[in-house]
C-alpha cells in the first residue's frame, strides 16, 4: 500500500511543506480504523461530526488530522494538539491538526492524489441506476475472472475482489475508501473493478475524482426521494455520472457510456450521447437500435425455461446465442449490459457469449430455494414498485399456481412509495403478506397501513391480503398455506442478513428462515 509524508499530504493540499516530515500509512475518516501512523479526516456527516471522535483516534495513534472549517481564511490553517498513544507507550508529543475548507467537497482529490490515481491503472466500470447495480456489477466481475482477468466488486453485497468480498455498509463507500481500495487492487494486480454508483454518491462527492473506462446505466423509476425530494432531482444525481458537459458531470472521467435504451431515460439520454452503446432485452426494438448508427446489442428472440433463458442476439460485433441461468426478463437487461461492457473493452465476442453460460446467480437476486413436493421460493432485494412489478412479472413465467408475494417497505424512508408498492402487490400476485422490512424507529403498523393505502376497496382483493409484521412468522405462514405448483416471492431484504427495528440491528436473513422451515418439515 502506498507510504506517504506529511510534506506530500501538504502538497495535495495546496499548503507550504512543514519542518517536520513524518510517513503516514492509510487516509481514515472510521475513527474504529485509525492505527498508529493513519490520518484521521473529521467530517462533517449528515448526522455525527467526526471531530467528535478525535480523541479517540489520537488514542489509537493518529499521526495527523483534517478538520472541515467553513471559515475559507483558515484553509489549511495549522494548531498541535499533545496526544498520548496509549497502545504503543509513547511519550507526548504534538500532533498537526490542519483546518480544511470545503474539506467534504475535496475528499475524493485528495484520496486519489494520496494514493496515486488508482482508478486510471486498471479498468473501471461505474454502473449507476435504481434497480440492477448489484447484478451487473457482479456480472461483470464473474466474466473478468472467467476471461482470466482478475476483478473486483464495490457495492451493496460486499467490496473486494470476486470471491473474496468483505461486507459493505453503503451501495457507495466513502470518497476515502473508494481510493483506498482502488489502490488495494492495483496492488493485487486486478485488471477490471466494477463500482455500484448510487445517486447519494454522487451529490455527496464521493467519486467526484474517479476515472472510469466504460460507465453503464440500467434503468430509473421511483426510489430515495426521501434524499432527494423530486424525480428531477433523482435523475439529474444519475445524469451527472454520464453527461459531457463537464459543468454537469460529477465524476473526473465518465468513459464509454452503455444504455438501458428500454428505459425512457436511457432513450432519452441517447440523444445526448450520440456515442453510447444501447442495450435491448426487447426483439421489438432491435429494427430501431440498427437505424440509430451506433453500437448496439439487440435480441432476436428469447427463450425462458425453469432454469433460466436461452437468448439469441444481434450486436455490432456479432450474432450469437446466449444460454443464461438468471430468471426474469429484467436479468436478461442485466446479463446484455454486463456483455456489453466487456465487449466495449475488446473482450472477443464468442468468448464473453460462451462464458456467459458459466455465470451464478447473485444472491438475493431472483435467487431460487427449492425442495422436493414443497412449492418454489424465490428471495430477492426488490424494495421499489418497479423492481417488485418486475420481480413479480418474472416470477409469474416459473409459477404454474398461485402467486404468492410476501414483502414490506422500510421505515424512515421514502414513504410515498408504500402504497405504490401496495398496488403493484395487489396487480401482478395472487396472495399477498404484508410484513416487516427494516422498521428503524416507525411503528411497524403504520407502515403496513401505508402499504394498504394503495390497495383497492374490492371486497374479493381485500381478502388476498394478510398482514402479518414477523417476517419469519409470515414466511412460515405461506409456506403452510401454498401449494406444491405454487411460488414464494421474497422480496426487499434480498442479500441482508439483518433486521433494523428501533436502532437495533438483529440478524434475521430470508434465506436461512426458509432453509430453516423447510428443513423442519422434512423431518416432521
Amino acid at each position: 500500500m502506498t507510504i506517504s509524508t506529511f510534506n506530500k499530504l501538504l502538497n495535495i493540499l495546496g499548503g507550504r511543506s512543514a519542518e517536520k516530515d513524518f510517513a503516514l500509512k492509510h487516509l481514515r475518516i472510521d475513527s474504529r480504523e485509525v492505527q498508529k501512523g493513519d490520518l484521521f479526516i473529521a467530517i462533517k456527516g449528515r448526522e455525527q461530526d467526526g471531530q467528535t471522535f478525535i480523541p479517540k483516534a489520537l488514542a489509537s495513534g493518529a499521526a495527523a488530522i483534517l478538520i472541515e472549517t467553513d471559515n475559507e481564511s483558515d484553509d489549511l490553517k495549522i494548531d498541535y494538539l499533545e496526544s498520548v498513544n496509549e497502545t504503543a507507550n509513547d511519550d507526548k508529543k504534538s500532533i498537526p491538526l490542519i483546518h480544511v475548507f470545503n474539506l467534504s467537497k475535496r475528499l475524493s482529490s485528495i484520496a486519489n492524489k494520496y494514493y496515486g490515481s488508482p482508478s486510471k491503472k486498471l479498468s473501471v466500470v461505474g454502473v449507476t441506476g435504481t434497480n440492477g447495480k448489484t447484478t451487473v456489477t457482479q456480472l461483470i466481475a464473474q466474466l473478468g475472472q472467467l476471461l482470466n482477468q482478475k476483478s473486483a466488486v464495490l457495492g451493496t453485497i460486499g467490496n473486494g475482489i470476486y470471491d473474496q468480498l468483505k461486507p459493505s455498509i453503503n451501495t457507495t463507500s466513502s470518497a476515502v475508501d473508494i481510493q483506498d481500495m482502488l489502490a488495494d487492487f492495483v496492488d493485487k494486480s486486478v485488471k477490471i473493478a466494477a463500482l455500484e454508483i448510487s445517486s447519494h454518491g454522487l451529490v455527496m462527492n464521493r467519486v467526484a475524482d474517479l476515472s472510469c473506462s466504460v460507465t453503464v446505466f440500467t434503468n430509473l423509476s421511483r426510489d430515495h426521494l426521501d434524499f432527494h425530494k423530486t424525480m428531477s432531482n433523482y435523475a439529474k444525481a444519475k445524469w451527472s455520472l454520464f453527461s459531457p458537459d463537464i459543468k454537469e458531470r460529477l465524476v473526473a472521467n465518465s468513459g464509454i457510456s452503455i444504455l438501458n435504451y428500454d428505459d425512457n431515460y436511457g432513450k432519452r439520454w441517447q440523444q445526448k450521447l450520440t456515442q453510447a452503446v444501447v442495450v435491448s432485452s426487447q426483439p421489438n426494438k432491435l429494427a430501431k437500435l440498427k437505424t440509430l448508427g451506433v453500437r448496439y446489442i439487440g435480441v432476436v428472440m428469447i427463450n425462458y425455461h425453469s432454469k433460466g433463458a436461452e437468448i439469441h442476439i444481434e450486436s455490432s460485433w456479432g450474432s450469437g446465442t446466449i444460454f443464461s441461468h438468471l430468471l426474469g426478463e429484467f436479468n436478461v437487461s442485466n446479463l446484455l449490459l454486463a456483455i456489453a461492457t466487456m465487449l466495449v473493452m475488446d473482450f472477443p465476442f464468442f468468448a464473453v457469449i460462451n462464458m456467459a453460460a458459466y455465470l451464478k446467480p447473485i444472491c438475493g437476486r431472483m435467487e431460487l430455494i427449492h425442495a422436493q413436493n414443497r412449492p418454489i421460493v424465490i428471495v430477492d432485494y426488490a424494495h421499489t414498485p418497479d423492481a417488485l412489478q418486475k420481480a413479480l412479472q418474472a416470477s409469474r413465467m416459473h409459477c404454474k399456481g398461485d402467486l404468492w408475494v410476501i414483502f414490506g417497505c422500510g421505515g424512515d424512508r421514502d414513504s410515498g412509495k408504500r402504497a405504490l408498492m401496495g398496488q403493484v402487490a395487489e396487480r401482478y400476485a395472487d396472495k399477498v403478506i404484508l410484513t416487516n422490512d427494516n422498521p428503524r424507529t416507525e411503528n411497524e403498523m403504520a407502515i403496513l397501513d401505508d402499504i394498504k393505502k394503495g390497495l383497492s376497496d374490492n371486497s374479493d382483493n381485500l381478502q388476498k391480503v394478510q398482514v402479518i409484521p414477523d417476517r419469519a412468522k409470515a414466511i412460515e405462514a405461506a409456506l403452510k398455506q401454498a401449494r406444491e405448483d405454487d411460488l414464494i416471492l421474497i422480496a426487499g431484504k434480498g442479500h441482508e442478513d439483518y433486521q433494523i427495528i428501533g436502532k437495533t440491528k438483529y440478524h434475521y436473513s430470508d434465506q436461512e428462515t426458509v432453509k430453516k422451515l423447510l428443513e423442519e418439515e422434512t423431518k416432521s
